[in-house]
């Protein structure tokens, strides 16, 4: 909703709404909100007991991630495990409240096990590493303090900059199939200008450095998100299409997963690839009137179908 007020030019000076709980009273603010109500006033002196403010929407939780084995939280790449916010997730396209930690100590926890049993029973065939690799990562490290190549040197800040307003702007809150689009054609304009991405001074405590590490990172996400948009054509969750304003319950059986080809080198591919069906005996402990509320009736016919399998 504030997103909308803003593009339709209602906003706030910096982007956002204004938001007011003066009503509440001055002692109920400061019971409820005691982290809002400092943080305003310290850092804006503005006090929300007595004034409005503006609010804006933000990102809060990555709802998608690394593909992991669900008992094991073990990735594709021998030897990796993920849990929590950075990989997949088992809430869909939604997380509730509170759910992080939980989700962190169960899934934690068989990572933790997993991952222990993976390197005992590696024994004397533990991966190594050749020279060869260790000076190919070195010299793809340094890279940004050598010589631009074709064309002018970038700046990291810049180059971050546009990319966050870009993605903003075009794969945001609200999206649509146009601008996706060119959220694409800019990004292949990005990864030429992240190439050329060069910096100045030594290696310790050199932020421009690190930036342009964690740009080519920024620049695989930003596609990766991009084409997952693009792709689903529906509504569901925290992905908000304008042009398809409504959940498909097609949609709902399919997962997007997005991984790098090998030849050609760092492409994106992408793949859909089917939701496991709920078990008969975990089917059976919902009521079913429960379930007529978030499914169609298609929907449950499917499910059925997979629980009698």
């Amino acid at each position: 909703s504030i997103y909308k007020e803003v593009l339709a030019g209602r906003g706030t000076p910096h982007g956002g709404a204004w938001l007011d709980i003066t009503h509440k009273g001055p002692e109920f603010i400061r019971h409820k909100l005691p982290n809002m109500y400092d943080q305003f006033l310290s850092l804006a002196d503005i006090d929300i007991t007595k004034e409005k403010f503006e609010v804006g929407p933000t990102i809060h939780y990555v709802m998608g991630g690394i593909e992991v084995d669900a008992d094991t939280e073990a990735a594709k790449v021998p030897g990796l495990f993920s849990v929590g916010e950075c990989s997949g997730g088992m809430h869909g396209s939604n997380r509730l409240g509170g759910n992080s930690l939980s989700d962190l100590l169960v899934f934690g926890r068989r990572s933790g096990t997993a991952a222990a049993d993976y390197v005992r029973g590696l024994g004397e065939k533990r991966p190594q590493l050749t020279e060869q690799d260790v000076t190919a990562a070195q010299e793809l490290a340094l890279a940004p303090f050598g010589a631009a190549l074709d064309g002018p040197a970038e700046n990291p800040f810049t180059v971050h900059s546009e990319l966050q307003e870009s993605m903003n702007d075009l794969v945001g809150i609200i999206r649509r199939e146009g601008e996706i689009v060119e959220a694409l054609k800019r990004l292949d304009d990005f990864e030429r200008r992240v190439a050329r991405v060069r910096v100045g001074g030594g290696r310790a405590f050199n932020p421009g450095w690190h930036l342009a590490l964690d740009l080519r990172n920024m620049m695989l996400i930003s596609r990766c998100i991009a084409m997952a948009a693009l792709e689903r054509t529906e509504s569901r969750g925290g992905h908000t299409r304008e042009d398809h304003p409504k959940m498909d319950p097609q949609w709902r059986q399919i997962n997007l997963v997005l991984g790098l080809e090998t030849v050609p080198a760092g492409k994106v591919t992408l793949t859909r690839q089917p939701v496991p069906i709920m078990r008969t005996e975990l089917l059976a402990l919902f009521d079913r009137a429960e379930l007529a509320k978030y499914y169609t009736p298609e929907e449950l016919s499917v499910l059925d179908e997979g629980g009698s399998q």
